[in-house]
């Protein structure tokens, strides 16, 4: 192929691909980015929801819980006399009331007076006499009637936070206070944990942990620094910051006791996004193989579509080539009928004048001394030029292909004018014949011009067939079978594939190279055997050779005598 169609192709075959390619992953891009776009809102949306409600729920567990201790002290405030709550043992006796009902979340009660001393107690630790004047709680819980303290270590180092409530006024003043179990309090709040880095903590307003954080995170990990837009709870603020280490953490938060603590839930955002992470890790993996099987069958189908176009060209060209070699052939036809017509006329003028020459040897030669060798020579000239004139006649007969005219033809003398004409090409490819004749064959109504076409196309073709091989037997029969006269043509050449066995009789169908063959022979021997009532097939298999079939019909009426031949017309 010539490298510029070879480039040619390639480059339409790149172009079917990249158009193949374009239309279908470009919608396939559209739609796959929208379809990520919504997933991605709707998923954080639905994460946003689920985090924001757990955390408004625990706020209101939290504030629940918180309520209910102060209103629970409140009530021993209401309920007993200052001189029944400040008897050590009553104060006892009422603690262990209340660790029965509520288990051990009050630690211990105890009652100060108004110079900060505490004056009666009842609780595990030695805190009868304790000086609270100076403690940041109380300070803090004098100017209120009730209160709730931040969490603080205190004279018993361990976390606790303080409720207090305050009664009376200048020195009669004492304020009556309770400890709350920190581990139970805690225990509220580390309950908020989804998937594997989500915790929850509380601060006060300073920013100060009031539960134990599950993990070591900085300042920069506590506030969030951008906001989520989310009205659904007003009371939630949910949001993202960054450690030290540039990790990105979803911070969702909510107010507690009154706005002096807030209620913080931090997950890392990869652990919270992860199902998404996973699910779009998965949608991109199926779209990538989609877009590869796009690829690889928009390569593949250009290449075939390629390839088919190229066969058509070819079968193009080759159809162009080979109707200017019928074109040639045609001519050729036309210039041989011509030739044989006029070496018909010298060849009958040399039959006269020998003639002539015998007639003068034979009235006044004879006495010459030569006259023998002189018969022979003309008895020679004679024979050789009835020869050249049979010859030159069945060439004739052959090119004249519009003499159609029909008639009894027999098959014997037909097969034999056809197989001396073929001779000489035949011992050239060193084939043999072998004649299988039925003399008693009755005659066939038929072209006698164009039977001779199909039988000399089909000895041409199996001489060709047989020639690269160094020769071989090419068996001529004509016989009687079914009511029918059958011609059969076989070879012991190379075979036809049973792949093109199907198509040796379509029209420019030829294996034979370009200028060796037309493709239009054995398509004319099928329209001429058809045309004349005929049936023409084929039987042949790789490596044993190839036989072909002529089934014609006999004349109705047989003949006086043999058919008479076609005479020149000179």
């Amino acid at each position: 192929m010539h490298p510029d169609q070879k480039s040619t192709y390639d480059k339409l075959s790149r172009n079917i691909a990249l158009v193949v390619i374009t239309v279908s992953i470009a919608p396939l891009i559209l739609v796959g980015g929208l379809i990520f776009d919504q997933f991605r809102s709707i998923y954080r949306a639905k994460t946003y929801s689920h985090l924001a409600e757990v955390v408004d729920k625990h706020k209101d567990i939290i504030d629940t819980f918180l309520r209910e201790k102060l209103h629970e002290i409140q009530y021993l405030d209401r309920a007993y006399t200052h001189e029944q709550l400040t008897d050590n043992a009553f104060l006892a006796k009422i603690l262990r009331g209340m660790q029965q009902q509520f288990g051990r979340i009050f630690v211990d009660l105890g009652v100060i007076d108004e110079s900060g001393r505490q004056i009666a107690y009842a609780g595990p630790f030695d805190l009868l006499g304790a000086d609270y004047s100076e403690a940041e709680w109380y300070l803090d819980a004098r100017n209120r009637p009730a209160s709730i303290s931040d969490v603080f270590l205190g004279l018993r180092q361990s976390p606790h936070f303080i409720i207090t409530v305050n009664n009376g006024s200048g020195e009669s003043e004492w304020t009556l206070r309770a400890t709350i179990d920190f581990l139970a309090f805690s225990h509220l709040v580390e309950n908020i944990r989804i998937g594997e880095t989500g915790s929850a903590y509380i601060l006060n307003g300073k920013g100060v942990f009031q539960t134990r954080p599950q993990e070591e995170c900085g300042p920069m990990a506590l506030t969030p620094v951008s906001t989520v837009h989310y009205p659904a709870l007003k009371d939630v603020t949910i949001g993202f910051s960054r450690d030290d280490q540039g990790e990105e953490y979803l911070i969702v938060s909510a107010q507690l006791k009154g706005g002096d603590w807030k209620l913080v839930y931090r997950q890392r955002s990869s652990d919270a996004f992860s199902a998404m992470t996973r699910t779009e890790y998965v949608t991109l993996a199926i779209f990538l193989l989609g877009g590869l099987a796009i690829v690889v069958m928009a390569v593949l189908v250009s290449r075939k579509l390629v390839v088919r176009f190229r066969s058509i060209d070819r079968e193009s060209e080759m159809l162009t080539r080979q109707m200017a070699e019928t074109g040639k052939l045609a001519a050729i036809g036309e210039l041989a009928a011509g030739i044989a017509h006029e070496i018909n006329n010298p060849v009958a003028i040399m039959i006269e004048e020998a003639g002539w020459v015998r007639d003068l040897m034979e009235d006044e030669g004879k006495e010459l001394a030569s006259y023998g060798e002189i018969e022979r020579a003309l008895n020679q000239v004679s024979t050789q030029g009835r020869r050249c004139k049979d010859i030159t006649h069945k060439l004739l007969s052959f090119a004249r292909q519009t003499d159609s005219l029909t008639g009894d033809v027999s098959l014997p003398s037909l097969i034999r004018e056809v197989v001396d004409i073929s001779m000489q090409q035949a011992r050239y490819a060193q084939v043999d014949f072998n004649l299988d004749l039925d003399h008693e064959l009755r005659p066939v109504h038929a072209s006698v011009t164009e039977l001779h076409q199909v039988i000399l196309n089909l000895i041409n073709n199996a001489i060709q067939a047989m020639e690269p091989q160094q020769g071989g037997v090419l068996t001529l029969a004509c016989r009687e079978e079914e009511g029918q006269a059958v011609i059969e043509v076989g070879d012991n050449g190379p075979g036809i594939p049973a792949a093109n066995l199907g198509r040796i009789f379509d029209p420019f169908f030829t294996t034979k190279p370009v200028g060796k063959g037309s493709g239009l022979g054995l398509s004319i021997c099928f329209g001429i055997i058809h045309q004349m009532g005929g049936e023409i097939d084929v039987e042949s298999a790789v490596g044993k050779g190839t036989r072909f079939f002529i089934r014609l019909p006999f004349a109705a009426t047989a003949p006086n005598g043999e058919n008479e031949k076609e005479k020149d017309h000179d």
